[in-house]
This record gives structure tokens, C-alpha cells and sequence, in this order.
């Protein structure tokens, strides 16, 4: 049984191969078609979601540039201050630059803050020594890594000591959280 092929059965051969593969071609090509464009869609919408994300974030990368930098420059970590000591340890850290300086620190008064200027409490350092000295403690405050500010200074002259000054400060500690901003409680 294996005779030739005439030439129509050829044609025939051939046209129902063409017409099979357009078909699958066609049919197959369009579920691809399709399973591309669906692959594409969510490749924008991921795009889409990451630029919104971006958009989002934007206004905060400068604020946070900016704490970041404040937090080096005054060696301060919020994350580690806590209202309880914080007091304590910036009297402690006063006391050990001024006597690391060369100061000879004398009495040191600790006093509540006043809460209307958000302040936790105030400390009063009394101490004498060098010139250069007193003024490296003055300039080196800012960064013992607590939130302080020099409320009041006076300088005397040491009459016990040549080139010596007297330097008697009120220093404030600030309430680092009377600063953050309070969530705002919903009306139950």
C-alpha cells in the first residue's frame, strides 16, 4: 500500500500544512501575545508603584540628610537618651570634659526645668582654670551627645591663681521629647 502521491494530494498536503500552522500560529501566538502584554502591564505597574514610592519618600531623604548630619556633628542618638538619667549623664559628661581639660570643676547644682520652655532641668557649673581651657569646654559642649544650651555665663578672674578665670554657667537640658510632635488622640 505505499503508493506514490499525486500531485493534488501534494497541493492537498501542503495547503492543510499551511492552513495548520497559520492556525497554530495564530492561536498560540495570540495566548503569547497575550502573556507578554499581562507580563508588560505588571512590569509598568511595578514601575509605576516604585516612581509613586520615590515621589513619596523624596521630601523625607533631606530631612532625614539633615537629622543625620545634626545627630554627627552634636553626637547626640535620641534612641539612647532617656528622660529619667538624661539629666545625670549630662552632668556627669560636663564634669568629665571640664576636669579632662584642665578645670578644676567646683560645686555642680542640679535644678527642675521649667516645663513651659521645655526643659527638663538646668545645671549650675562652677569651676576655674586656664583661659584656653574654659574656652575649649565652652566650644566643646555642643558635642557631649546631650541636648544642651548655655542659659547664662559670667567669667571672674581667680585671685588664687595667675591667668587663671573663675566661669560660673547655668546650663539647660532640653526635653528632646517635649520637642516631637504629639499624635493628635482620635474623639472616641
Amino acid at each position: 500500500m505505499n503508493r506514490p502521491l499525486t500531485n493534488q494530494e501534494k497541493r492537498t498536503i501542503r495547503l492543510g500544512a499551511i492552513l495548520v500552522s497559520v492556525y497554530l500560529v495564530l492561536f498560540f501566538g495570540r495566548l503569547t501575545w497575550k502573556y507578554f502584554d499581562a507580563r508588560r502591564a505588571e512590569y509598568r505597574e511595578r514601575v509605576q508603584e516604585a516612581q509613586n514610592l520615590r515621589r513619596e519618600i523624596a521630601p523625607y531623604q533631606d530631612k532625614v540628610m539633615i537629622a543625620k548630619k545634626l545627630m554627627e556633628d552634636f553626637h547626640i542618638d535620641p534612641l539612647k537618651l532617656h528622660r529619667s538619667s538624661v539629666v545625670a549623664e549630662a552632668s556627669a559628661a560636663i564634669q568629665q570634659a571640664a576636669t579632662a581639660g584642665g578645670i578644676e570643676a567646683g560645686p555642680i547644682r542640679e535644678s527642675p526645668g521649667r516645663p513651659s520652655t521645655k526643659e527638663v532641668a538646668s545645671i549650675q557649673f562652677e569651676g576655674s582654670g586656664p583661659i584656653p581651657s574654659v574656652m575649649a569646654l565652652l566650644h566643646n559642649l555642643e558635642s557631649l551627645g546631650y541636648p544642651l544650651i548655655i542659659d547664662t555665663l559670667q567669667f571672674s578672674a581667680d585671685p588664687r591663681k595667675p591667668n587663671a578665670v573663675k566661669v560660673n554657667m547655668t546650663i539647660v537640658v532640653l526635653d528632646f521629647e517635649a520637642w516631637k510632635k504629639k499624635e493628635a488622640t482620635p474623639n472616641a
